[in-house]
């Protein structure tokens, strides 16, 4: 069982930034495919942005230029850095740990607004 926590979540005024990040408790995190996902009111989930094993990313078109993830293998975090945040990037934002087994995390509100 992996157990996800996310944090850095908050309030941003649109054009702002913010970095959240998600620490893993495993052993083997370095083999984990790791991602963030989002869920707004009344939408269903969506794919964010993701990260392999071997470093390998991969961005929703929303957020391609703006959104940045990156991993530090030695810290067990995922981190997710988020430039020029726009009012429709409101969102629980959450981690999720693929490696055969998909675990995820709490989830983190960020809220864009003036």
């Amino acid at each position: 069982q992996v157990q996800l926590v996310e944090s850095g979540g908050g309030l941003v005024q649109p054009g702002g930034s913010l970095r959240v990040s998600c620490v893993a408790s495993t052993n083997n995190f370095s083999r984990y495919t790791m991602g963030w996902y989002r869920q707004a009111p009344g939408k269903e989930r969506e794919l964010v942005a993701t990260i392999s094993s071997g470093g390998r990313t991969n961005y929703a078109d929303s957020v391609k230029g703006r959104f940045t993830i990156s991993r530090d293998n030695a810290k067990n975090t995922v981190y997710l850095q988020m430039n020029s945040l726009k009012p429709e990037d409101t969102a629980v934002y959450y981690c999720n740990a693929n490696f055969y087994r998909s675990y995820w995390g709490q989830g983190t509100q960020v809220t864009v607004s003036s």
